[in-house]
């Protein structure tokens, strides 16, 4: 089975869970850009005013080519950061311009307040699909690198190859 990580990162939680994820399985990884990101290089409450902005409006920002075939992958396992309880703009954005019907997904999260209710939200964006895999991280980035990038490897030799 091919399998990609498709993710996006602001604060790069996502980026080493999927760099993880893809030593693991040796599959391979891609990054969602949008093509302006309005909240990259913000702080504090500029940062989560304009995400959580983007987010309650169901903004869909135009991203950057991916530079990939998802027709080509049997197994796409997607990240995204979580943002007022939903999955990132970027992720909605991704989920909408593909169809990744018949595919097998996984599914990870980074959070820092909470994971709320992005699972059922991801699988509403899904197309109601049910992942073969969830799991969620709190800031693994900032709180102990080691540790997340081993819970990921070992999360991600569970799912189907």
């Amino acid at each position: 089975m091919k399998t990609i990580v498709i993710y996006y990162s602001l604060d790069g939680n996502c980026a080493l869970v999927a760099e993880a994820i893809k030593k693991q399985l040796g599959c391979d990884c891609a990054c969602l850009e949008p093509e302006h990101d309005v909240v990259a290089g913000k702080e504090g409450f500029a940062k989560y005013f304009h995400g959580g902005r983007q987010v309650f409006s169901k903004a869909c920002p135009r991203l950057k080519p991916l530079g990939v075939d998802i027709a080509a992958y049997d197994f796409v396992i997607l990240g995204t950061p979580v943002w007022g309880g939903s999955p990132a703009p970027a992720m909605r954005s991704f989920l909408r311009e593909v169809s990744l019907k018949g595919k097998k997904t996984a599914v990870f999260v980074c959070h820092k307040g909470g994971k709320g209710k992005v699972f059922a939200k991801m699988r509403v964006l899904l197309d109601g699909g049910v992942p073969e895999g969830e799991i969620d991280f709190v800031e693994p980035r900032a709180i102990d690198p080691e540790s997340g990038e081993k819970r990921a490897a070992e999360w991600a030799a569970t799912l189907p190859s």
